[in-house]
């Protein structure tokens, strides 16, 4: 497997040869567990090369989601330099694309600084943020 593989049983990604150390990674599965159970949304991160349309092929990896209604994919190509936000309708609802691109532009400004792991936390804690508020 590479970076970025989906697997239907988590809906998390699979990451196995990836940019991220153990701790790193650990990490990140506790950004997403903390964010899930305080929203009740679903979120995941897929990090890899994205296609061309960048947000059409975003779009088609959160549809791939077990519950993409309620899903919020954060997907980076940091090859790429590119960085997606995605929400389904009921995720939407409660994190409005405003707040969406406010938390990727933190993300963006922790990745200028060499910190992929600590913007995609910093980013999840954001949105997780914006949508407990909504509820």
């Amino acid at each position: 497997m590479t970076v970025g593989e989906m697997t239907e049983r988590s809906e998390r990604p699979v990451v196995l040869d990836g940019p991220f150390t153990t701790r790193q990674l650990l990490r990140i599965d506790e950004a997403m567990r903390t964010a899930d159970r305080a929203t009740g949304l679903v979120f995941s991160i897929y990090v890899g090369a994205l296609e061309e349309p960048i947000r059409e092929h975003a779009e088609r990896l959160h549809r791939q989601l077990a519950e993409p209604d309620r899903g919020v994919l954060v997907a980076l190509s940091p090859n790429q330099r590119r960085l997606e936000v995605v929400t389904g309708a009921e995720a939407r609802r409660r994190i409005p694309d405003r707040d969406a691109k406010l938390a990727a532009l933190s993300m963006v400004a922790a990745f200028g600084g060499g910190d992929l792991a600590g913007g995609i936390v910093a980013g999840l804690d954001q949105l997780a943020s914006r949508a407990k508020l909504a509820r």
